[in-house]
């Protein structure tokens, strides 16, 4: 049986690391509100993007453009989001779970890590490690972004990679955050939701019958380009946009891995701090019962020297 001094010694760690736990949920609690008002920021000029590309896209059948191949099914460019710390959860190990059970070479497969213990877990598994950009994930920026993007588009350009994937964890509410595996280069129609192109291809036929889109309002997009690209000016323009599309992607991944990292971490501490509440009513109830223990015991050593004088 333990001694009340090592109770009360256990207790007081206890409700000391209980202090820290609350604390670290707190500042994960400002941490979250601060990523998901950046997610819901960038949507807009995503969303932009992203039905500016399905509209081109559907005007067009056949496009010789260097992003839409197919890749040649060769070497491969992973992007790993995972974070610089521990104590949230599985926040980490779900990541690294994720890449290696899609079956990447290890050998082939060139890695960009961002976040330590995502690289820590991916090394652990035989992977071999690139570029460590650990950095950047601590507060990322939308010119890290645009530096990773011109990076990977030169490889992509030069030979080296032939399809680019990025993994991610998506945030969808505080205690949901899905681990993603989402493929930038090279894409093709399939790559964009049906329903957004057959929108699209529907709105292109009312504009070349009315002039109008489906919400009445006129909105035919013109594609201008030089002499040499009359008949094409979308390959030129898909050229300009795509690594812009590619970059806000990248961006969008990183607030949201932000996110769902604050989300785990506060959802971890939360139970942390239960448990500790847990442990320390436990310690109280046994302080109490070996207290009761030595006063009875004194109690009892009283009377029998009571009644050994009588």
């Amino acid at each position: 049986m333990a001694s009340m001094r090592s109770i009360k010694r256990r207790k007081e760690s206890v409700q000391s690391t209980q202090q820290i736990t609350k604390a670290m949920k707190l500042v994960s609690t400002v941490k979250l509100q601060k990523a998901r008002a950046g997610v819901e920021a960038n949507s807009p000029y995503f969303e932009a993007l992203y039905k500016t590309i399905c509209s081109i896209m559907a005007k067009t059948l056949d496009l010789d453009n260097r992003f839409l191949k197919d890749g040649s099914q060769g070497r491969k460019a992973l992007l790993v989001m995972s974070s610089n710390r521990g104590l949230a959860g599985g926040y980490n190990s779900n990541i690294v779970k994720l890449v290696d059970s899609y079956g990447f070479d290890k050998e082939t497969t060139v890695i960009y890590g961002l976040g330590r213990k995502g690289i820590e877990g991916l090394r652990r598994r035989g992977y071999r490690i690139d570029r460590d950009e650990s950095d950047i994930i601590n507060a990322p920026l939308y010119n890290d972004c645009i530096a990773l993007t011109k990076d990977l588009m030169s490889r992509f350009d030069a030979g080296e990679i032939d399809e680019i994937y990025v993994a991610y964890t998506d945030f969808r509410n505080t205690v949901t955050h899905v681990p993603t595996l989402r493929k930038l280069l090279p894409l093709s129609k399939e790559d964009f939701e049906q329903e957004q192109l057959d929108e699209s291809e529907e709105d292109k036929n009312l504009q070349m019958n009315y002039g109008m889109s489906n919400s009445g309002i006129e909105r035919d997009m013109v594609l201008f380009g030089s002499v040499m690209d009359h008949y094409h000016p979308e390959v030129k323009i898909l050229d300009e946009i795509i690594p812009k599309y590619i970059t806000n992607i990248i961006y969008g991944a990183f607030l949201e891995a932000i996110a769902s990292e604050n989300a785990a971490r506060m959802q971890a501490m939360d139970s942390a701090t239960e448990n500790a509440q847990d442990m320390i009513s436990s310690l109280e109830l046994q302080y109490n019962r070996e207290r009761q223990n030595t006063i009875t015991q004194e109690l009892t050593e009283i009377v029998a020297g009571a009644e050994a004088l009588n």
